[in-house]
Parts: structure tokens; sequence; C-alpha cells
């Protein structure tokens, strides 16, 4: 009986203790001093701080990919989709399509090691909302230049605009 007596004691204040540990992170949340996530990082005006080895959207050089299939064979959910041609009178490819489904993709990076010639990397940007999913499938060959081949960053903007895009506007080193 007393055994009984002290396990119910013993529950009793493990879940008392629980209870005031979310309690007081609750309370903790009410604090005038502690701000908005806009108040402190300014976001979308000011970029929010990034840790050096974050993983994100990916960057894509398309001036130097040679087709090889490499990165999509190593995806452990196959969100990585290249489109190629073989190019009359070389031996090489010519890259048609180089998308990305961002609503499979779980930011592994194992697709960036296999690359022979290191044309796809993990990049810092964080934020590519959509309203669809139809919006997370980024085709990096049909993004402006300047975005593709990795100089600037990949935005939402660029992405709604490429999928208004008709033909690729870069068909691989091998042209």
């Amino acid at each position: 009986m007393r055994e009984w007596f002290r396990n119910l004691s013993q529950a009793v204040f493990t879940v008392a203790h629980g209870l005031w540990v979310t309690l007081r992170y609750w309370l903790i949340t009410y604090r005038a001093d502690r701000g908005t996530f806009t108040e402190r990082f300014e976001y979308p005006e000011k970029p929010v701080p990034i840790a050096p080895r974050y993983r994100g959207f990916h960057r894509y050089d398309l001036s130097t990919c040679i087709a090889c299939d490499q990165c999509a064979k190593a995806c452990p959910v196959d969100c990585i989709y290249i489109g190629k041609e073989r190019v009359e009178g070389s031996k090489g490819f010519k890259v048609t399509g180089f998308a990305i489904d961002y609503s499979k993709c779980m930011f592994c990076a194992l697709c960036v090691e296999p690359c022979p010639v290191d044309c796809i990397f993990m990049g810092s940007t964080y934020d590519l909302s959509c309203y669809s999913r139809d919006g997370c499938i980024v085709d990096y060959s049909r993004l402006p230049l300047d975005v593709a081949w990795g100089k600037a960053t990949l935005n939402p903007t660029a992405v709604a605009e490429s999928k208004l895009i008709v033909e690729p506007v870069h068909g691989g080193p091998n042209q």
C-alpha cells in the first residue's frame, strides 16, 4: 500500500512539473520586450541570419552541367528531373531541362557530392513560398541566366516568371 501511494505521489509530481515547465515557456512568449520575429529581423527587407552550413534551396550552374544524371541517381526521394538530348556530331549532351521538385526534396545534400563538375550545390535561400504544388517545381533551365547559373539568389518572383517562358534559355555547355 505504501508503494502505491509513493507511485501516485511521484506521478502527480511529474505531471505538475511538466505543466509548470509548459506554463513557464508559455508565459515567456508574452513578454513585452520579446518583440515579434519581423521586429527583430526586419524580414523580408533584411535577410535573417543563417548558419554557415545551412542547406537551403539549391544553386545550379547550368553552364558547367554535363547531364550525367549522377545527382538524380543519388537523390533518395527522386525529386531531380534532368532532360537531355544528344548533341549532333559530338559525344556530349545538351541540357533541355533541370527541375527539382521541392515538395519532395528533404535538403539532404546527397545530390551535391556525386557531381563530377560541381555544378549543383546547396545555397542559403530559405524562403521559396508558393500557393500551389506546381510552384514547388523549379526548372533551373528556364530561369533567367543570372539565377540559373548560380550568380543570383533563387527567389519566388524569378520562379513564377520562369513558368511563363516556353523555350529554355540555355542548352548546356556542349552546344
